[in-house]
């Protein structure tokens, strides 16, 4: 007995407590999740973009971070969708699609893009690098969308 008191008198050892992991909404600053579907070998994928600090696995970061910065504006939505009853060139870029989510400027974000009409080619081409650079638009054939 006297054993199992002195065992009990004696504190446990405390094992270190470790913060949990760091998930990617904790994180301070812009964070962006890319999915690219359809652009070709290489470019397909699920990329992660933190920026403030510039971080994650987007191919380049601080590529797409500057690209970012330059194009917001106060009071615009930089992942706006082409307004409705824009006349678009009848261009076909491809079958690549990319959604964005996350938070830039302290916004959230939701966008999709793809490359079926002259206004989205452009669209899409204004977030290289934030999505992949890809190769020219053919040409269709007939009048302008609506």
């Amino acid at each position: 007995m006297s054993a199992l008191v002195a065992l009990s008198a004696v504190p446990a050892v405390a094992a270190p407590v470790l913060p949990p992991p760091v998930r990617p909404e904790d994180r301070a600053g812009d964070h962006l999740t890319v999915v690219v579907q359809h652009a070709g070998s290489g470019q397909d994928g699920t990329y992660e973009l933190f920026c403030h600090p510039v971080g994650g696995s987007h191919p380049d970061a601080a590529g797409a971070c500057q690209a970012l910065e330059e194009h917001t504006q106060w009071e615009r939505d930089l992942f706006a969708p082409v307004a409705p009853g824009t006349i678009c060139t009848m261009l076909y870029g491809g079958p690549a699609t990319a959604r964005v989510t996350g938070t830039w400027a302290g916004h959230s974000v939701a966008a999709a893009y793809d490359r079926s009409n002259g206004c989205e080619i452009e669209r899409w081409d204004r977030m290289v690098p934030l999505l992949p650079r890809l190769g020219s638009a053919a040409r269709g054939r007939g009048p302008v969308s609506p």
